[in-house]
């Protein structure tokens, strides 16, 4: 899987541009037509990534689109709400794709309430929909308003903007979703799957301050977070790896705690707090699991 695309390369890459405004401190939003996009030649299927910044596509036509382990099947028009969490791609039926998208950084969002509470960009969620031609007009016509107000000089343009985005996820969660078809073979949806674990787990690590806490230290919540069944998370792993899922993340979170006891002063609370334990008792009982040894004999 190619690495993680950031929001600098897709305008340096795809958009040949780099806006002054990229990093500014209130986060970052932009929309664009397909057609600025793709340009005269676009290649297809594009590579399968995540991204570092959200974005929400309306893209007219049939399409494939493969989403963490599930492949949509797009009959009519695509409406996709993608977030930095699952990589994807997709493939159009046409050779030149018509349709709109935007862009955003999550502190362009902070502070306005949370879009991942909302059904399309939680786990188990159905972040694309099929939209038969007048929804998809309807959809457009909220793009069209997007294109007016960012080239418009009013001083507050980018809070009507970001009014705009939840307007728009208001809109995706009233319309009906694409039907998901399992069409690729079990061994290649397994590598995947068992790719994307890894990828999550390690992202979390090192810790590197106090301050810093693991977000995802169970089975069930690696599970929800891959929208897949903790059951099925456990068989691809056990069956590519020979390790349960819980297995794998207590050897990760041992390996780390091992590190932080011999290469930081931290005390044995703050490094249990890091490592997800609320009580420094249970990691003192894990810690001694997983290495014959308590974390005070360890770091002694």
């Amino acid at each position: 899987m190619k690495e993680m695309e950031s929001l600098e390369v897709f305008y340096r890459d795809k958009m040949g541009i780099l806006p002054s405004d990229i990093f500014r401190r209130t986060g970052h939003f932009n929309v664009f037509t397909m057609e600025d996009y793709t340009g005269p030649k676009p290649a297809y299927p594009m590579p399968y990534s995540r991204k570092d910044y959200y974005k929400i596509a309306l893209i007219k036509g049939a399409h494939t689109v493969e989403y963490a382990d599930q492949t949509f099947e797009v009959q009519y028009n695509m409406l996709m709400f993608a977030n930095p969490q699952i990589p994807y791609n997709w493939t159009p039926s046409s050779v030149q794709p018509v349709g709109a998208f935007c862009v955003f950084t999550e502190d362009y969002m902070k502070g306005f309430g949370s879009i991942t509470d909302y059904p399309l960009y939680q786990p188990g969620g159905t972040p694309i929909l099929d939209l038969n031609d007048e929804d998809a007009a309807k959809v457009m016509e909220l793009f069209q308003r997007m294109f007016a107000e960012i080239s418009s000089d009013y001083v507050y343009k980018y809070d009507v903007l970001r009014n705009q985005v939840f307007e728009l996820i208001h809109v995706g969660l009233k319309l009906r979703p694409a039907l998901t078809v399992k069409r690729e073979v079990e061994s290649n949806a397994s590598n995947r799957i068992g790719s994307l674990f890894h990828e999550l787990l390690e992202r979390q690590f090192p810790i590197e301050s106090t301050v810093q806490q693991v977000r995802l230290k169970t089975a069930g919540e690696f599970a929800g977070q891959l929208n897949v069944h903790i059951n099925h998370l456990n068989r691809v792993l056990k069956n590519t790896v020979g390790k349960t899922t819980t297995q794998l993340i207590s050897e990760r979170l041992a390996s780390e705690a091992r590190a932080l006891l011999k290469h930081t002063n931290w005390n044995i609370g703050e490094i249990a707090w890091c490592l997800g334990f609320d009580d420094t008792s249970n990691f003192i009982k894990f810690f001694k699991k997983q290495n014959l040894t308590t974390p005070h004999q360890f770091r002694s």
